[in-house]
């Protein structure tokens, strides 16, 4: 069974950068899309960014485009979610998640989540 291990939360000031790592900790990741999703206090968990199989199709929410770029190496069974730019409004935990097919937003497809890092953007 597919497990998933996200590091690289932390505490950033706005405008400050961070890189989230999803490793597959078991199984391969190699057939799975894979989703970015946030919860910030208060409010419902919501879709980031998204990216096929194999890398070559990639979505985002229209709050980060431009600021966030999502990738995999699937030679290391990792995929990042480099985040630039950060804001206040992007505090929350990020929770990466697996699917097999195709690429999406909608979190109720996805079979496999991590334990999802907390990330805070705070002066």
């Amino acid at each position: 069974q597919l497990q998933l291990v996200e590091s690289g939360g932390g505490l950033v000031q706005p405008g400050g950068s961070l890189r989230l790592s999803c490793a597959a900790s078991a199984g391969t990741l190699d057939y799975y899309a894979i989703g970015w999703f946030r919860q910030a206090p208060g409010k419902e968990r919501e879709g980031v960014s998204c990216i096929s199989h194999s890398g070559g199709k990639a979505d985002y929410a229209d709050s980060v485009k431009d600021r966030f770029t999502i990738s995999r190496d699937n030679a290391k069974n990792t995929v990042y979610l480099q985040m630039n730019n950060l804001r206040p409004e992007d505090t929350g935990v990020y929770y990466c998640a697996a699917v097999w097919g195709m690429a999406t937003m909608k979190e109720s497809v996805y079979a496999y989540w991590g334990q999802g890092p907390q990330v805070t953007v705070s002066s």
